[in-house]
């Protein structure tokens, strides 16, 4: 059952049952084999983050030194990025409610003890459509706020196989994942809660997919 847990901001705990989370991680698998994960940097100061990630679709969001962007190659390998997985296209599909479909993937993955801190996804000129984010992997602790760092913020634990939609009047909210949990014992005995891409992450991490569309959809009213 879907949960608006603020105005735009939806969760839909328990989104992709066993079986969708296994298809989806070995499509995320095939996804990095083209595109290899890498670790993007700070603008500026050039510290790197302590999340690694890669993506899929035609665009795919870097960041370093120069700043943050979408381009159409590999970083590291000047190659095109590789499809979105099927499965991220479905959820896409179902959950958005745009008519377009998105062009960027991002694919984060986490080992234990990493984090993304509060932000904004505003790098995208079609900003009516959502954001749509789909869990494997360990539990996360996803914290939320609203449009200004300062505003107070929530909390709530994203489960594998849960989806996330931000939208609307959430679109634009600060964001980030505050820590990992492992693994509880209801979900000991799925080898997706523990090692979900089996030897790009380590036994406890996340990997977390983003699915977004980044330029101006044909016929949509300019904002």
């Amino acid at each position: 059952m879907a949960v608006a847990l603020v105005p735009g901001l939806i969760h839909h705990p328990g989104y992709l049952d066993g079986p969708a989370r296994r298809r989806l991680a070995a499509e995320v698998a095939a996804a990095l084999a083209a595109a290899p994960p890498f670790t993007p940097t700070m603008p500026r100061t050039g510290k790197p983050f302590s999340v690694r990630m890669s993506n899929a679709g035609t665009l795919g969001w870097v960041s370093d030194v120069r700043g943050y962007r979408y381009q159409p190659a590999h970083p590291e390998t000047g190659a095109p990025w590789a499809p979105i997985p099927a499965s991220a296209l479905r959820a896409w599909a179902a959950l958005a409610g745009f008519p377009a479909e998105p062009e960027a993937c991002l694919i984060n993955l986490y080992a234990p003890g990493a984090r993304m801190g509060l932000h904004q996804d505003r790098d995208e000129a079609e900003l009516s459509a959502p954001v749509v984010s789909l869990s494997l992997g360990a539990p996360a602790l996803f914290r939320y706020g609203g449009p200004r760092r300062g505003d107070p913020t929530r909390s709530v634990r994203l489960m594998p196989g849960d989806a996330l939609v931000m939208g609307g009047p959430a679109r634009l909210i600060h964001h980030g994942i505050d820590r990992l949990y492992p693994a509880d014992d209801l979900l000991a005995d799925d080898p997706l809660t523990e090692d979900p891409l089996p030897g790009l992450l380590p036994a406890g991490g996340r990997c977390n997919l983003t699915l977004r569309r980044v330029t101006r959809a044909t016929g949509m009213p300019s904002s």
